[in-house]
């Protein structure tokens, strides 16, 4: 049985780190270099980088920044913003990133998908998803950061991703995000169930039952949290010490 794994993320602005609720109301959270050697340090399973902005400010992901984080740890590290071609993902793999993420630039061109998993496999082909349940009941993709509605479902989003041969989901749910109320469990077990690669679940996590919930409930691959860790508000180690207590299985 495949271990489950913890992932904090560093949303990155202006070359800090940073957190919002709901995609608003950013506040500083650190530097993204401490952070990142932090939690290689306490055991983290990986990494994720996002660079929040660049798709908006229609700028490339930050390199540089890449690269000093990437001689600092030891996990793998998964960097997204701004990603909208073969070239992009050559220099940040070159730079020491393990995994690229990309968002609204695949969402409108659904075959950079395909031409990234041919050129550097599916495995390094991460789909990071922003969706928000309406008042239908049915959840839809945003893009732009969380800011631009489409009329797609999530869902249907998610399995031409995969098709497409994206190796992994990064689901983010906006509802939750931020809230510390626990994940979007419903949206998450929908795919987890039904597509053939790995659901990272991201937005909400506040205490270390709703990574128990996410994980047991929701069937998720890993879980993604940022907040909780950069306040220290829940310890990595603290977490995988109690996700075995519940018969989770985890790499201490």
């Amino acid at each position: 049985m495949l271990t489950k794994r913890i992932i904090p993320c560093l949303d990155i602005k202006d070359g800090r780190t940073v957190k919002g609720t709901n995609f608003v109301n950013l506040i500083d959270a650190g530097n993204p270099v401490e952070l990142a050697t932090m939690y290689a340090q306490q055991g983290a399973d990986e990494l994720v980088f996002l660079d929040i902005t660049a798709t908006v400010e229609k700028r490339k992901t930050l390199n540089n920044l890449v690269n000093k984080i990437a001689h600092h740890i030891n996990i793998p590290f998964t960097v997204g913003g701004g990603i909208s071609s073969v070239e992009d993902v050559s220099m940040l793999l070159q730079n020491g990133a393990d995994k690229i993420s990309v968002n609204t630039s695949a969402f409108k061109n659904p075959l950079l998908i395909n031409n990234l998993a041919k050129e550097f496999g599916s495995q390094c082909v991460v789909l990071a998803i922003d969706t928000k349940k309406e008042n239908d009941g049915e959840w839809y993709v945003y893009l732009n950061g969380g800011r631009l509605k489409t009329e797609i479902k999530c869902f249907d989003w998610a399995k031409q991703a995969v098709d497409l041969g994206a190796g992994e989901i990064l689901l983010t749910s906006m509802n939750n995000d931020g809230t510390k109320q626990g994940f979007a469990l419903d949206i998450t077990k929908q795919l987890a169930e039904t597509l053939s690669v790995p659901i990272i679940a991201s937005g909400g996590g506040g205490t270390m039952q709703h990574f128990v919930d996410v994980f047991q409930q929701a069937k998720a691959d890993a879980a993604l949290a940022a907040s909780v860790f950069h306040f220290k508000e829940i310890v990595i180690p603290d977490l995988k010490r109690y996700l075995c207590e519940q018969n989770i299985e985890v790499r201490i």
